[in-house]
Order: structure tokens, then C-alpha cells, then sequence
């Protein structure tokens, strides 16, 4: 099973680039970006390897993607179920295109957010 202390040093190291600080809150991991938006990460205490990779951006229309595995029911019509990734907007719900293996999957949300912000 995955640590969150992981997944922190994987985005303070690898991502030093964009990565302006990160610290707990609670129960989860927050990670503040060079443009001042941020990131939460979940890994459910309850239920083995579920996740949630939320990053808010500060862009004008206030995008938010995330990618996360939690089996919500609305979701089941995606092809990649639970896997699903919101893509801008909480409603627009597609396949993920991220791997199933979280560290993997974290880091290839991680590499989607440097292209975002490198082309702004």
C-alpha cells in the first residue's frame, strides 16, 4: 500500500520545478504550485488503494481536474470505471488517461499539470 510521505517527496523532488511548497492538512496532502494554484491528494484510510489528485488552477475560468478511483455510481458509463479523470470542469467526466498505478498515475497527473502550466 502506498504512503502519502511518498507520494509528497515524488512531487517535492521530481516536480521541484513547479512545486512551491507542500504540507498535511488533516488527513491529506497539499501541494502549492509556482502560479499559486494547488493540488490535494487523498488516499482513502478506509477503503485500500482508492485515491483522489485534485488540482485547482487560478487561471480566469477556474479550471479543476482530477483524477481518482473512488467508485462513484454517476461515473460507471466511463470506460475506465472507477478510474475517471474530470477534465475543467466537476461535470465533464471522461476516461482516464493516466495509469492505474498510483505512483505512476500521480506522476503522469503530475507531468499533465507541468504542460498546462509551462503553456499559460
Amino acid at each position: 500500500m502506498i504512503d502519502i510521505i511518498t507520494l509528497k517527496l515524488i512531487a517535492d523532488i521530481e516536480f521541484a520545478e513547479i512545486v512551491q511548497t507542500s504540507f498535511f492538512i488533516e488527513n491529506k496532502l497539499r501541494i502549492v504550485l509556482c502560479d499559486n494554484s494547488f493540488i490535494d491528494v487523498n488516499l482513502s484510510e478506509k477503503i485500500p488503494d482508492k485515491f483522489g489528485f485534485h488540482w485547482e488552477t487560478k487561471n480566469e475560468n477556474l479550471e479543476i481536474f482530477r483524477y481518482d478511483n473512488f467508485p462513484d455510481s454517476n461515473w460507471k458509463y466511463v470506460e475506465t470505471y472507477p478510474e475517471h479523470f474530470h477534465n475543467s470542469k466537476q461535470e465533464n467526466v471522461k476516461s482516464s488517461p493516466f495509469p492505474k498505478d498510483i505512483i505512476e498515475g500521480f506522476r503522469a497527473f503530475l507531468n499533465f499539470i507541468n504542460e498546462k502550466i509551462t503553456l499559460t
